[in-house]
């Protein structure tokens, strides 16, 4: 069985990237410069997630296995419980297996565009640890990251229930927790603190998200429920909320900032959330000199 955990360890930080698949061909071929552009910092593996409701489903194994291909690199496709069956998972994985992939990033996933909460199809599963229990049990070769929330699920009841998940999705049989973006290391060394009282001894990966527009951070952040430091909030905003060059200085001067204080206070690695676009993690990576 190949572990994604065999990455971190006492020698070595592991360097992840995320991509997702594009819209168009032009898209398709901007994404494959980015990818080869961050190669240069020899990532260890390589993820593409999928659309909501597992709409880029094809895409997303077209995108994965051509990048396997192109670096001869491990990756991991994203696989979510949205809308699919398990007989849809056991397609999926069977065709996951027969390309090669690697590894895969195991989710609940959200709810499709239009709906407040998910529901599981009929013959589906509701939660990820039985995504996770599912792998291991009928493709036990697959590596398996697992999602987890230094600020809280937004659907989560408590911080504690949120935490009975997760150690639910390590039981199961994940490698590694990849984390939701945060923007204060504070939430992610408490987060690590409470997962090993837990009994989680894994990894947890912190996923990074370098601000290249104040807007667009702001947007993402009241999705998926991380806060933004206001400090961080004034100084991106400083020349005016238009002025993206700036925003994308001051973005990246606090992203190599947050990973060397990450790196150096204990974290495994860092898995960046690349956007599909490699400048801002290519310029925090070069300034912290990894």
């Amino acid at each position: 069985m190949a572990s994604v955990a065999q990455f971190y360890t006492a020698d070595h930080k592991g360097l992840s990237f995320e991509l997702f698949p594009p819209k168009t061909e032009k898209g398709g071929a901007a994404l494959m410069r980015h990818t080869e552009a961050l190669m240069q910092f020899s990532p260890d593996y390589i993820t593409c997630t999928y659309g909501a409701g597992g709409s880029t489903q094809t895409k997303t194994m077209d995108v994965i296995t051509q990048v396997k291909s192109a670096f001869d690199i491990p990756v991991a496709s994203h696989l979510t419980c949205v809308g699919s069956t398990e007989n849809d998972l056991r397609r999926y994985l069977q065709n996951a297996s027969q390309q090669n992939i690697d590894f895969l990033v195991a989710l609940r996933g959200d709810p499709p565009q239009g709906d407040t909460e998910f529901k599981a199809v009929e013959g589906g599963f509701s939660y990820a640890n039985e995504l996770v229990e599912f792998i291991r049990a009928e493709f036990p070769d697959f590596g398996i990251a697992v999602a987890g929330y230094p600020e809280v699920h937004q659907e989560a009841i408590s911080a504690e229930s949120d935490l009975e998940n997760l150690k639910r999705k390590v039981d199961a049989g994940a490698d590694i927790v990849i984390t939701q973006l945060f923007y204060d290391n504070k939430d992610y060394f408490d987060f690590c603190d409470r997962c090993i009282a837990a009994g989680i001894s894994i990894p947890i990966v912190p996923g990074v998200l370098p601000v290249t527009s104040l807007t667009q951070i702001q947007r993402i952040t009241s999705l998926c429920g991380s806060k933004l430091p206001g400090s961080f909030v004034q100084r991106l905003g400083e020349k005016g909320e238009s002025n993206t060059e700036w925003q994308f200085e001051v973005g990246v001067e606090f992203a190599a900032a947050q990973v060397q204080n990450l790196v150096a206070n204990g974290a495994p690695g860092v898995h960046f959330y690349v956007l599909n676009k490699s400048q801002a993690t290519l310029c925090v990576l070069e300034s912290i000199g990894w």
